[in-house]
């Protein structure tokens, strides 16, 4: 057997029947959950437990977290959603269309990822827009990560059923 022949052998490129995959995929969608516009959650607790220093440390987390985002779509949105969107294309092609379970797979990482992301900024938007501190912004956070969450969840459903579908069609050992 070439060298190669192995490496895949070893990795197994099959994602869906790889335990790896899922791994991946809850720590995945466990962190996305949990940094809310790139600030953990538990400083949103803490600001309402607590108030004073740890309210304010979160609304300049968040002000800065939402200045850094809204900076690069104002700068380079257009090339993102184009880049995202070629990306996830390709993805959709390889692994749908040629049946690469890895595309396959990536793709269904990807493309809720690309919702969450829009959820995002929309919601970065509303905070600066509306310009909100104090319990507006803890619950506008707490709104955005429900949604986030209910991403996650359709997700990980959509990408369970598509995983079994693809373990039983194809055998689990190929």
């Amino acid at each position: 057997m070439d060298w190669t022949g192995l490496v895949f052998e070893t990795i197994d490129m099959r994602s869906f029947s790889n335990l790896w995959f899922w791994i991946a995929l809850a720590v995945f969608w466990s962190s996305t959950s949990h940094w809310v516009l790139g600030v953990p959650f538990d400083m949103v607790g803490r600001a309402r437990r607590q108030g004073g220093q740890a309210a304010q440390d979160l609304e300049d987390m968040v002000r800065i977290q939402i200045n850094r985002r809204l900076y690069i779509v104002e700068q380079a949105g257009l090339w993102l959603v184009a880049f995202t969107a070629a990306l996830l294309a390709m993805l959709a092609s390889l692994g749908f269309w040629y049946g690469i379970e890895l595309a396959q797979a990536l793709f269904l990482l990807g493309c809720p990822m690309s919702m969450v992301g829009l959820l995002s900024i929309a919601t970065a938007e509303r905070i600066r827009g509306q310009g909100l501190t104090g319990e507006a912004l803890w619950r506008k956070l707490t709104v955005h990560r429900f949604w986030v969450q209910v991403i996650g969840m359709i997700s990980i459903f959509i990408t369970a059923m598509w995983g079994m579908y693809q373990n039983l069609a194809h055998g689990v050992l190929g």
